[in-house]
C-alpha cells in the first residue's frame, strides 16, 4: 500500500461560466468532464486536466453560485501548484500574465525549484512550479488543442500547501498513517514564522509533495469562492482503496468509508485541523462514459444520477 502522489484538487467557484473561460482559455486545460456535484446536484461539478484526463493533473471545481468571499486564515490548503516543463516555460506564463491582465508576483526560487505565483479572477491562490530538476512522479500531457503552446502548457498538480496550526498532528497523520517522509524545509515568505516543511510520498518530486505551514497568528479561514475544499491523494486501485479503509478503521481514523464516484472509488478524512483529504483510485477514468476525444462536451451524469437528467439540466445555466 503505497499513496502514489496527488490526484486532483476540488475548490470552489461563483461563476462556471468565467470559470470555464479562465481555465481554458487563459490557462490552457482542458475540460475532460462536465458534471455535477455527485452531493449536491443542482449545481456544477468542473473538471480540468491534460488531453486525457490523467489522475494527478485534475483540477476541479464546484460551482456555488452565492458563494461569499473567502476570508483567509489558518487551517486551510491556502496554495494550489500546478506544474510545467521546466523553467523557460515560467517566461512564458510572467508574458502572458501580463497581457491578460492576470494577477501575478515575480518568478521566484521556493524549495529549490522556480515558481511564479498568480491568482484567478476569484483569488484563487495558485502557484506555477518548474519541472527542470524534478526527477519524481512523471507529468501528464499537455492537451494539442489548447491555446498554450504544448511546449509551456500544464503538466500537472504540483504541490499543495496546507497552513495549519497544529502542525505535529497533520505530520502524524501523513506519515504514521499515509506513509509520507519528510524531505525538508524552505523559509516562509512571512518574517518571523517557521520553516515550511515538505512532505513527499512514491517516488517524490513536484506531483508527490505537501507542504506543511505552521501558523498561529492567524484566525481560521472562512470558505467561499476562489477557496480549496479538498485535496485527494493517488490509491493504486479499488482493492488498495478497501484496504485503506480497513486501515483507517483499524487506528480509529473517522472516515467517509467507500465511496464511488464513478469515474474514481474515494474514502474521505478529515485532518486534525479539519481539512479534507481524499483518498482516491486512478481509475476507471473520465473516458468511462465519453469517447476521449470528445471529453467534457457534454453534461455527463453517473449512472444513479441518469433518470434525473431532464430535472438537473433545468436547474443549470448553460455553459
Amino acid at each position: 500500500m503505497e499513496i502514489k502522489g496527488l490526484h486532483h484538487v476540488s475548490a470552489i467557484t461563483a461563476d462556471a461560466k468565467e470559470n470555464l473561460d479562465f481555465y481554458t482559455r487563459i490557462m490552457g486545460l482542458r475540460l475532460v468532464k462536465k458534471s455535477v456535484n455527485q452531493d449536491a446536484p443542482s449545481m456544477y461539478h468542473l473538471f480540468y486536466a491534460d488531453e486525457k484526463g490523467n489522475p494527478g493533473t485534475d483540477l476541479t471545481f464546484f460551482e456555488i453560485p452565492r458563494a461569499g468571499q473567502t476570508y483567509r486564515g489558518n487551517n486551510s490548503i491556502s496554495v494550489t501548484s500546478l506544474r510545467v516543463s521546466n523553467d523557460q516555460a515560467l517566461q512564458y506564463w510572467k508574458s502572458r500574465f501580463e497581457e491578460m491582465d492576470v494577477p501575478h508576483e515575480e518568478i521566484k526560487e521556493q524549495a529549490g525549484r522556480l515558481t511564479l505565483s498568480f491568482t484567478d479572477f476569484e483569488g484563487q491562490r495558485l502557484l506555477l512550479v518548474s519541472d527542470e530538476q524534478n526527477t519524481g512522479v512523471a507529468g501528464g500531457v499537455p492537451w494539442d488543442k489548447s491555446p498554450v503552446p504544448s511546449e509551456y502548457g500544464i503538466v500537472g498538480l504540483g504541490p499543495s500547501r496546507l497552513t495549519i496550526e497544529n502542525i505535529d498532528a497533520t505530520a502524524s497523520l501523513l506519515t504514521t498513517i499515509f506513509g509520507f517522509r519528510e524531505k525538508g524545509r524552505y523559509a516562509s515568505a512571512t518574517e518571523g514564522q517557521p520553516d515550511i516543511v515538505v512532505f513527499e510520498t512514491g517516488q517524490g518530486g513536484t506531483g508527490a509533495e505537501i507542504h506543511l505551514e505552521h501558523r498561529m497568528d492567524l484566525p481560521p479561514e472562512r470558505p467561499g469562492r476562489g477557496s480549496v475544499h479538498h485535496i485527494a491523494l493517488r490509491v493504486d486501485n479499488q482493492e488498495e482503496l478497501i484496504a485503506w479503509v480497513d486501515k483507517l478503521n483499524e487506528h480509529g481514523i473517522p472516515n467517509s468509508g467507500f465511496v464511488d464516484r464513478f469515474y474514481f472509488r474515494s474514502v474521505y478524512v478529515k485532518d486534525p485541523n479539519g481539512i479534507t483529504i481524499e483518498l482516491a483510485t486512478d481509475g476507471p477514468g473520465f473516458d468511462t462514459d465519453e469517447e476521449l476525444e470528445h471529453l467534457g462536451e457534454s453534461l455527463a451524469l453517473p449512472p444513479f444520477l441518469e433518470k434525473h437528467r431532464k430535472e438537473i439540466e433545468q436547474r443549470l445555466q448553460p455553459l
